[in-house]
């Protein structure tokens, strides 16, 4: 029976990811079966905590992190949840050997959203963007290469960047959410000074350099990991495309999005690249 809450934990996990991210669950159905189950359950436990420090304005928000965080040590102290997305991505982490200052630089930045609305500076903006991506991405990365540690360290760098590049995509297509709502201003740039044409040119120059960099380690990914990846590197490239096309004000009223049909459209030239071996 075990086994069956296992499972339960997992869908579980599936059923978060594809609730908030139908993008990003796409491009994890073409993982193979095992790398999905691992990569449902990292989304799911960085969704959850995520929407502590978003979402939930009528809790105590800290209470509820700092809870969220003993959970999950305590499940990964007794292999055990009965919390299932803490359940699934315990088990991810013993499996996959995913490193602790992964998991605790995450979760630094996650309590940096309770305290922090505005990084006044670089150093500030890069440091939130590696817990908050660029740790997220290695512990993907490392679902991916599968226990082969060279490879890991091969492509360390190049997942970082990518982890950044949709971070900061991210950040540019809800920037009305993130100021309006959440009084939040992630890029240091527009702390003291008005959002407009050219800061939005910095910031996507600054990302295009980002999915250069990461691109050369994505063609080196095994190909059990390969498509997925390419797929949410064409979804993520797409829109910062169209946010390129967006003047900076109509950025500060509406968040960019992708059709269906262009979504589709999309995914049929990844497969056919990654088929054809093109990537």
């Amino acid at each position: 029976m075990l086994t069956l809450y296992r499972d339960v934990s997992f869908k579980i996990s599936r059923l978060v990811t594809r609730s908030y991210s139908t993008s990003f669950s796409i491009a994890v159905r073409f993982l193979k079966p095992e790398l999905q189950r691992a990569i449902y359950s990292i989304y799911g436990f960085v969704r959850l905590a995520d929407e502590i420090v978003d979402t939930f304005h009528d809790f105590d928000k800290e209470s509820l992190l700092a809870n969220f965080e003993r959970d999950f040590y305590d499940a990964l102290k007794h292999g055990i949840s009965l919390n299932p997305v803490l359940n699934s991505f315990q088990e991810t982490v013993r499996i996959y050997k995913i490193d602790d200052k992964l998991i605790q630089a995450f979760l630094t930045s996650m309590k940096t959203d309770l305290v922090k609305n505005d990084h006044c500076s670089k150093d500030e903006t890069d440091d939130y963007i590696y817990g908050s991506a660029e740790a997220v991405g290695l512990m993907c990365l490392k679902v991916y290469t599968e226990g082969d540690q060279a490879l890991f360290d091969e492509l360390k760098q190049p997942a970082k960047k990518l982890g950044a590049a949709f971070q900061k995509v991210n950040f540019l297509r809800d920037l009305k959410n993130d100021m309006e709502l959440l009084n939040r201003r992630y890029f240091h740039g527009i702390v003291e000074k008005d959002f407009d044409e050219e800061i939005k040119n910095e910031i996507i120059n600054d990302i295009d350099n980002d999915f250069s960099f990461s691109f050369t380690g994505l063609k080196k990914l095994p190909q059990n990991s390969k498509l997925g990846v390419l797929i949410a590197y064409c979804y993520f490239r797409s829109l910062l495309k169209k946010i390129k096309r967006t003047p900076a004000q109509k950025l500060l009223e509406k968040r960019i999005r992708i059709s269906g049909f262009q979504k589709f459209i999309l995914f049929i030239r990844a497969y056919i690249a990654c088929k054809l071996k093109l990537v």
